[in-house]
């Protein structure tokens, strides 16, 4: 990927354009890639990228077979900061193409910053989780769940996490 819109392109090791069949019904959307992400040059490859795997396989899906992984940014932030805002602007159109090309039939926002830029709002988390949210063209259906990056320090958060996948599969299958 040789995009150069923002300034992250300077510091990136390569983009993380995403990883999956071209067909998924599930589309998993987290905030930017870390370092390991970084140097991999794939989404969600570290500790956090385990347990997503696991929490995928709870509720019966497997990210080699019916999930695209991607995330906001295609570019590693220095630090694994926060995205800021132009460089959101920057990211969004090349996502909001992928979503198209995948034409996912769920998607599943992972964190705060995904859920928010997303969505276009600036609500906690907490109050995003727990209902149906849609996005684009295709009014695709968008659940909010925490990032397992989060969960990872905050083990006590898990039991919510796994209300919110139910919740995803419940809703993906009353549209199958």
């Amino acid at each position: 990927m040789g995009c150069t819109r923002c300034p992250l392109h300077a510091t990136r090791t390569q983009g993380v354009v995403g990883v999956g069949p071209k067909r998924a019904d599930w589309l998993v959307i987290g905030e930017a890639p870390g370092a390991e992400e970084d140097r991999r040059g794939e989404p969600f490859v570290g500790p956090a990228g385990q347990l997503l795997d696991a929490m995928l396989r709870a509720i019966g899906l497997d990210r080699a077979t019916n999930v695209y992984i991607a995330n906001i940014l295609k570019s590693r932030p220095p630090g694994n900061r926060d995205p800021k805002p132009d460089e959101v602007a920057a990211c969004l159109p090349y996502l909001v193409r992928q979503i198209a090309l995948l034409q996912p039939k769920i998607m599943l926002a992972v964190g705060r910053i995904a859920a928010q830029n997303l969505l276009g709002t600036q609500l906690p988390l907490g109050r995003l989780r727990g209902q149906v949210h849609h996005f684009g063209e295709f009014n695709t259906p968008l659940v909010v769940t925490y990032h397992p990056a989060y969960l990872l320090r905050t083990p006590g958060e898990k039991r919510k996490a796994w209300e919110d996948l139910k919740f995803a599969r419940s809703v993906y299958q009353r549209l199958t």
